[in-house]
């Protein structure tokens, strides 16, 4: 019987233990998970995950000390978004931050059953999207910021370094809500700028090269939104346009860097740290995902690659390259 007694006391020790130091299924409180679900990956959502990142630090949220990062990536798959998104649920991350807009409505539609606040980034238009309400407020424990595209400026510089431009070439993919919402706002505003939006939509990736070949016999140049799906084929539009000399705008400045002729675009890496800085206040305590309307980066630059132009023939007034936040003159492969 005393044998008993002291293995049922020796067990409730052990079990004691556990509790208070981080034994069996319990988490170390001092450390916080995330679960970064990106659903493309092209240089302006890797800019976003490193400003998350960033930001998270600067809030004092360290991976290596009292964080960690769990990273997967679609690659532009919507299945593959909903598999990550609900391994993230299973593992019962404290926080997900979704990259994109179908990354970022997989993980609210999944995380909203368990309570897990959600964080956005790169999301043209959170309303249309339904993570947001009309008035800019959340839906549920979802917020982040938006990359809406500043397209009156963009309209703008296109046609002041190409003024006979009369038709711009747009391809989109059908199921990414934020792109339908940006070609809307560019064929409201083309009239006002003396052109015609031609666009053209496909369904995965494997359209493009087609899609592309048919835009350039229609266009006089093409402008590239934020779409993931057309993003990961940059590099196939852009080869196709050069060698029929025509002109590729961009929507931020990694589009430019690859060989995109100009844009009037955001920092990613700044639109990161400001979300990372959001999501270290749901950490906090401080308030709640529910309680924070989404937020759009105000600041748009320019930004024009010179060798790009220097291949097209085209002349960037000196007016622009004086105002122009960056120039380069190298195409990045």
């Amino acid at each position: 019987m005393k044998k008993r007694k002291l293995l049922a006391l020796a067990m409730t020790a052990v079990l004691a233990m556990g509790v208070f130091t981080g034994c069996g299924d319990k988490k170390d409180s001092s450390t916080v998970t995330i679960g970064i679900g990106q659903f493309a990956e092209h240089g302006s959502l890797d800019n976003c995950r490193n400003g998350f990142i960033e930001g998270l630090k600067q809030e004092g949220y360290e991976e290596g000390k009292n964080l960690k990062i769990t990273y997967e990536n679609s690659q532009a798959d919507t299945g593959i978004a909903n598999q990550i998104i609900s391994n993230f649920v299973s593992n019962k991350v404290d926080l997900i931050c979704g990259i994109a807009t179908p990354m970022a409505q997989a993980a609210y539609s999944a995380a909203r059953k368990q309570n897990i606040p959600v964080i956005f980034t790169a999301i043209t238009d959170p309303i249309e999207a339904e993570l947001a309400n009309e008035d800019g407020t959340p839906v549920g424990e979802v917020t982040g910021t938006s990359d809406k595209l500043p397209v009156e400026k963009q309209l703008e510089m296109i046609t002041q370094i190409t003024p006979n431009v009369k038709k711009i070439g747009i391809i989109y993919c059908t199921s990414e809500v934020n792109s339908i919402s940006a070609i809307a706002e560019y064929k409201e505003l083309a009239p006002k700028y003396g052109v015609e939006i031609v666009d053209k939509g496909i369904s995965t990736s494997a359209d493009i090269p087609l899609a592309t070949d048919s835009l350039l016999n229609e266009v006089d140049c093409i402008n590239n939104l934020t779409d993931n799906t057309v993003v990961s084929s940059l590099p196939i539009i852009l080869q196709k346009a050069s060698e029929k000399n025509i002109p590729v705008f961009g929507s931020e400045i990694e589009q430019v860097k690859i060989g995109c002729l100009a844009t009037v675009g955001l920092d990613y890496y700044e639109l990161g740290i400001q979300t990372g800085k959001m999501a270290a206040k749901v950490l906090k305590g401080e308030k709640k995902a529910s309680e924070i309307n989404f937020e759009t980066i105000e600041e748009a630059s320019l930004y024009i690659n010179s060798k790009v132009a220097d291949n097209l023939g085209i002349t960037v007034p000196d007016e622009m390259k004086e105002s122009a936040a960056e120039i380069f003159d190298t195409i990045d492969n």
